[in-house]
C-alpha cells in the first residue's frame, strides 16, 4: 500500500479522480443549464451523465478513462478516511467528516461499477436492489442514508461558505479572483440539493414506500415546480454546473497529501500554511 500511496502515479491518479467527478458534474449541470433557457438538454443524474458521455464521439474511450478517474478517486477516498491525511482527527466532527469520504468512495466505486456495465452494453437496472429496500431492512438503509445526505448536504453548504477548502487548493493569486467564488457556488447549490434528495430518502423511509429511490432529477424538478420555480431551478443547475468547474480546479490545484495519519498539531500547521 505505502508503494502505491507514495508514488507520484498515484497522485495523478487521485487528480483524474477529481477530473472524473468534475466531468459526471459538468454533464448533470450543463443539461440542466440548458433547460432552464429551453435550450433542449434534460435532467439527469450520474448515471444519465455516464450514458450521454457514451454517446459523444469516442464515447468508450471517454468512458473508459472515466471509470479509470472513478477508481483512483474510491481509493483516494478509502486513503483520506483511513489515513485521515487532512488531519480531521478523531472528534465527533472529525469522524463524521471522515465517514463521509468513506461513503463517497463506496459511492464511487459503484458508478464505476455501473459505468463498466454500460461498457459491456448491460446498463439495464436490476430489481434485487428495489426488492431490498422494500423491505424493513431496507426501509432503515434508506432512512440512515438519508441522514447521511443531510450532513453531506450542511457540509458542502458550511465548506462553501465558509471557503475552507481553500485550505486545500493551492489556486494562484491571479487566478482566485474568479475560481474562488466558483468554488462557493458549487459547493453551497449541491449541498442544496443534497438536502432535498435527504428529504425523498427520509420521507420514503418514514412512509415505508417502495420502488424507486428519488435522487438528483427529482430534486431539481422539485425546485422547477415551486414558486419561483425556474429561477431556483436555473440558479440550482448553474450550481451543479460550478460544482462540475469545482471539481476540475480540485483536479489541478488540490494538494493530495499521502503522509501518515496527522497528529492535530501537524494538521494545524498544515491548514495555517494552506496545504
Amino acid at each position: 500500500m505505502n508503494a502505491i500511496v507514495n508514488s507520484d502515479r498515484f497522485k495523478l491518479l487521485a487528480k483524474m479522480g477529481y477530473a472524473a467527478r468534475g466531468a459526471v458534474y459538468l454533464v448533470i449541470g450543463g443539461l440542466a443549464v440548458l433547460t432552464a433557457i429551453g435550450k433542449g438538454g434534460e435532467t439527469t443524474d450520474s448515471k444519465g451523465a455516464v450514458v450521454e458521455i457514451m454517446h459523444q464521439p469516442f464515447g468508450n474511450f471517454l468512458l473508459i478513462v472515466l471509470v479509470i478517474g472513478l477508481f483512483g478517486f474510491f481509493i483516494w477516498r478509502l486513503i483520506q478516511a483511513i489515513k485521515d491525511t487532512d488531519g480531521h482527527g478523531r472528534s465527533a466532527k472529525g469522524l463524521a467528516v471522515r465517514s463521509g469520504l468513506m461513503a463517497s468512495a463506496i459511492s464511487h466505486a459503484l458508478l464505476a461499477a455501473w459505468t463498466i456495465k454500460v461498457l459491456s452494453g448491460d446498463e439495464n437496472r436490476t430489481h434485487n436492489s428495489e426488492q431490498f429496500l422494500a423491505t424493513g431492512i431496507g426501509q432503515i438503509v434508506i432512512g440512515i442514508t438519508g441522514i447521511a445526505f443531510i450532513v453531506a448536504g450542511l457540509a458542502h453548504i458550511y465548506k462553501g461558505w465558509t471557503a475552507s477548502f481553500e485550505h486545500y487548493l493551492r489556486i494562484p493569486p491571479d487566478k482566485k479572483i474568479w475560481a474562488k467564488p466558483i468554488c462557493r457556488f458549487g459547493l453551497i447549490a449541491r449541498g442544496v440539493v443534497w438536502c432535498i434528495v435527504a428529504y425523498f430518502f427520509i420521507s420514503t423511509a418514514l412512509s415505508a414506500q417502495s420502488g424507486e429511490i428519488k435522487g438528483i432529477v427529482e430534486a431539481l424538478d422539485l425546485l422547477r415546480e415551486s414558486p419561483h420555480g425556474i429561477w431556483l431551478f436555473s440558479i440550482a443547475a448553474a450550481g451543479l454546473f460550478s460544482f462540475g468547474v469545482y471539481s476540475i480546479i480540485e483536479a489541478i490545484y488540490r494538494h493530495i497529501n499521502v503522509d501518515v495519519e496527522l497528529t492535530p498539531h501537524s494538521a494545524s500547521l498544515r491548514k495555517a500554511n494552506g496545504v
